[in-house]
């Protein structure tokens, strides 16, 4: 019997396709996760290839736990896998988050919050009743701008794992990329 979701397996935006991960998503997910600059705020040093690997299982396991968990963003047009966005709680976290990943060579081109706009509109949808938050290190100035465009207001600064982090509150206010007019094309 298949486990029954609190969130639907996969969305579609204008170039994204948001899935669950595949066991070869974990080799694309490395160049992340080995990158310094991309782990400084998050995980705070680069991985190796076999902490890489049971990281991208933990984002394909907290579906199982939760019924809900991060997407693989795959670019529709490529077929490339490009990062993953969705809902993420740790049991360490104070709230339910939108969280964001976008491998190096696809930073910069609107798919964190592409990808970000269709998690919060199925969030909201599915969870009314809490709208979500995104937990960042207080310096991670690339995920507050990500937050702060999709619509995110500060709501509060807290000490965590050694750091401060800024609560970011998403709201039924969903900014719009202006450029594109990307969003949410459908939620299946």
């Amino acid at each position: 019997m298949a486990p029954a979701f609190l969130i639907p397996e996969r969305l579609e935006t204008a170039r994204l396709l948001l899935r669950p991960f595949r066991e070869e998503d974990w080799r694309a997910m490395h160049r992340h996760y080995s990158d310094p600059a991309c782990t400084r705020y998050t995980l705070g040093r680069s991985l190796s290839e076999g902490e890489s690997w049971r990281l991208t299982a933990t984002l394909a396991g907290h579906w199982l736990l939760r019924g809900y968990g991060p997407y693989a963003l795959e670019e529709k047009a490529s077929g490339q896998l490009v990062g993953t966005s969705g809902l993420w709680f740790p049991v360490d976290f104070p709230e339910r988050e939108i969280k964001w990943a976008v491998l190096p060579e696809y930073q910069g081109k609107g798919f964190a919050s592409e990808a970000a706009r269709a998690v919060l509109a199925m969030a909201l949808e599915r969870f009314a009743e809490c709208p979500p938050i995104s937990f960042i290190h207080k310096e991670n100035a690339a995920s507050i701008g990500v937050a702060r465009a999709i619509g995110a207001v500060l709501e509060d600064e807290v000490d965590f794992r050694n750091a401060r982090f800024v609560i970011y509150r998403h709201t039924d206010r969903i900014v719009p990329n202006e450029k594109s007019r990307r969003g949410v094309d459908s939620l299946t």
